[in-house]
């Protein structure tokens, strides 16, 4: 794989702190050149470029072997009914051709092929019908892979299928690391660092509250600036879905938002998806209270 850019090209940022650095631990925090596996989740072939490209450049840069994992098989996604039977074998195609324009080498591109705007209904370990749902494809492959590190999509008023994807590795990848299930997948696996990426929608303000920021306006806690040249590459492999220009042309518009003075930029939330019950302050509060 060529690489157009290097590590210096990014810059990382702890927006809650207010800190930057050209360290990818500032990001990913322990990061193992050389040893992480990272996966990015999209229910829609073309959302991980949109949402996460700039976080995807920066960790093949930083020594990872990198997966993308595409939920839905794209059947909605065409703009002339004459292409109604034919989009899925399309998307797939553009699909593969633009993740390996990128970078990624195509036994990384995996695709579960659900239907568009239905994914919602094939959430959990079993289906009402019987048939396994996403539960055990998702235990299996992140413990077959070993990975270390995943982005998800914004599950916050986006998309009911980007919603369902962010509820499936919020509560699912999370047990990769228990020891449940052990004939799911090779051993257990646990996640180091999930970072939420936005396709085209706001987050959601909770972050933002639990930590006390007054500026609600400020959503992602987490960004990366990278140079135009590395926006330009995402451009390139993005022209890949020639059946999805119409579709996407106001989020590609969309992108001119991005440009600082800094650089391009990309937002995430880091998220924690255990988050352990703080009894402090409820000691507190009930030694306050005193007894009757």
């Amino acid at each position: 794989m060529k690489h157009i850019n290097n590590m210096k090209d990014f810059t990382y940022y702890n927006l809650r702190n207010k800190v930057c650095a050209n360290d990818i631990n500032l990001l990913f925090p322990g990061w193992e050149h050389g040893k992480e596996q990272v996966a990015i989740f999209g229910a829609h072939d073309d959302d991980p470029l949109l949402g996460a490209g700039y976080a995807m450049s920066a960790v093949m840069e930083n020594g990872a072997d990198i997966y993308a994992v595409i939920f839905c098989q794209g059947d909605c996604g065409y703009s002339v009914p004459e292409q109604k039977n034919t989009i899925v074998d399309i998307r797939r195609k553009e699909n593969e051709n633009a993740l390996m324009r990128f970078g990624l080498k195509k036994e990384n591109i995996i695709r579960f092929e659900y239907p568009d705007f239905s994914l919602w209904q094939f959430k959990g370990k079993q289906l009402i019908n019987g048939e396994d749902g996403l539960f055990k494809k998702m235990l299996e492959f992140i413990r077959n892979n070993k990975i270390t590190r995943v982005l998800i999509p914004n599950g916050y008023r986006e998309h009911t299928d980007h919603t369902a994807v962010f509820e499936t590795c919020m509560y699912d990848i999370v047990q990769c690391g228990d020891s449940v299930l052990s004939d799911l997948g090779k051993e257990p696996q646990h996640v180091k660092t999930y970072l939420q990426y936005s396709v085209w929608a706001d987050f959601s303000p909770e972050d933002t509250l639990v930590n006390n920021e007054t500026n609600t306006a400020i959503r992602a806690n987490r960004a990366i600036t990278c140079p135009a040249s590395i926006e330009e590459h995402i451009h390139k492999a993005l022209k890949e879905y020639v059946s999805q220009e119409l579709i996407i042309k106001n989020l590609m518009e969309q992108r001119r938002e991005r440009q600082t003075k800094a650089g391009y930029m990309e937002l995430y939330i880091d998220i924690k998806p255990r988050p352990k019950l703080d009894y402090a302050p409820y000691v507190s509060l009930i030694e306050s209270i005193g007894r009757v």
